[in-house]
């Protein structure tokens, strides 16, 4: 344990900064998840919906900072070609 109060500090903050980060890659994945669900059930529709969501969600953890843009980019035009496959 830190002895400095601003160690001490600092070490708090990374917590909470690294429980933000956990929620917001947990959100995520969740979002996927829900795409994923609809593309397997081949609801076309239900898929676009959770798509824009999902993307929403993956734009705003990138803007936050938790992924880096490539891979925010990277996740959106997987899923994206995920739902287009869908006949």
């Amino acid at each position: 344990m830190a002895n400095i109060k601003s160690a001490k500090k600092r070490i708090l903050v990374t917590q909470t900064k690294a429980l933000r980060n956990k929620m917001t890659k947990s959100a995520v994945k969740t979002a996927v998840k829900r795409v994923d669900a609809a593309i397997a059930a081949n609801d076309k529709e239900l898929a676009k919906a959770e798509l824009l969501k999902a993307t929403s969600t993956i734009d705003k953890a990138a803007s936050k900072g938790v992924y880096h843009k490539n891979t925010a980019s990277r996740k959106i035009s997987r899923l994206n070609l995920a739902v287009n496959k869908m006949a």
